[in-house]
């Protein structure tokens, strides 16, 4: 039993890690790189969105758009990349503690603290500040990834039942 949770721990903490310093890269820029990156995504996503439409915007159309989704694609950045957090978290003590209150406030606790040293780590880079409200939506963003664990979890579950139920019948 020991083994199996050290095979899934590992590669978690491994993840995690990396995980780590890709955000910390990113805090690490400063205000005008973290912008023109936001800017390049969210011009990259406008141009997809023009194609799937099958019409030919034009170059102000697509600029007043990319600008509109700019703060939109960074906040979603910011789940997405704490949503990640949230189910390497989750699933690293998942192995060591039972499923219950502890675990989930661990893992929401974990994340809510790596947020907040991020956005701490950020009131020392020019260009950047550190926002409670990012700190809140990463949080949010870790809680999402846990409770998709959940959510999978119990329907794995579910499932291996009514196979076996079917397979006794």
């Amino acid at each position: 039993m020991t083994r199996k949770k050290i095979l899934i721990t590992v590669p978690a903490a491994i993840l995690l890690l990396a995980l780590y310093i890709v955000i910390f890269g990113f805090s690490a820029q400063d205000g005008e790189q973290s912008g023109n990156i936001s800017r390049v995504i969210s011009e990259k996503c406008v141009e997809f969105f023009n194609s799937l439409s099958g019409k030919r915007w034009s170059a102000l159309f697509m600029e007043n758009m990319a600008e509109y989704f700019e703060h939109p694609v960074r906040k979603l950045a910011h789940f997405s990349e704490y949503a990640c957090m949230g189910v390497l978290v989750y699933v690293i003590w998942s192995q060591w503690l039972r499923k219950g209150k502890k675990l989930y406030l661990l893992t929401v606790v974990w994340v809510f603290a790596s947020a907040s040293a991020d956005e701490f780590h950020q009131l020392f880079v020019p260009g950047r500040y550190g926002s409670i409200a990012d700190v809140l939506l990463d949080t949010c963003g870790g809680a999402f990834g846990m409770f998709a664990c959940l959510i999978v979890g119990n329907r794995k579950r579910k499932n291996g039942r009514s196979v076996k139920n079917r397979e006794g019948m």
